[in-house]
């Protein structure tokens, strides 16, 4: 059964920065992620990127359980990942709640919340000021 043609699944949503990851786990899967239409291999551009938002998958023992399907939109693929990582840690909390204190001693479901910091007026950036001339 490819994921596609189930429609049980469980849907959560993880953020990072300015990205949002729309997540779809599909339970009795083969493993498979798919993200924006693309293997998650094929869309990420380096393996680091695939190993840190599928890291709860290999904590839970549950990387061949499932197959995710994710939407993601906004920001850089760094900040994808950890969206990711961050929306597939919350559905596996709705597969089983007993993960929650393992997942959370790693800190896959705390919401990274740094995000860039505004331009300031009179500076050159959100701190950088204009080079000081004592003459």
């Amino acid at each position: 059964m490819s994921a596609a043609t189930s429609n049980q699944y469980f849907y959560s949503a993880g953020k990072r920065k300015t990205a949002v990851a729309r997540v779809k786990l599909f339970d009795g899967g083969k493993g498979e992620i798919t993200v924006n239409g693309k293997k998650a291999i094929d869309y990420f551009p380096t393996r680091l990127h695939v190993e840190n938002a599928i890291a709860p998958l290999k904590l839970a023992d549950a990387a061949k359980r499932f197959d995710i399907e994710v939407s993601i939109k906004g920001g850089g693929k760094s900040s994808q990942s950890g969206a990711l990582r961050h929306g597939i840690s919350r559905a596996l909390l709705l597969v089983d709640p007993d993960l929650r204190p393992t997942l959370k001693r790693e800190g896959f479901l705390r919401r990274d919340a740094r995000i860039k910091e505004r331009k300031k007026p009179g500076l050159k950036g959100a701190r950088r000021a204009p080079q000081f001339s004592k003459r």
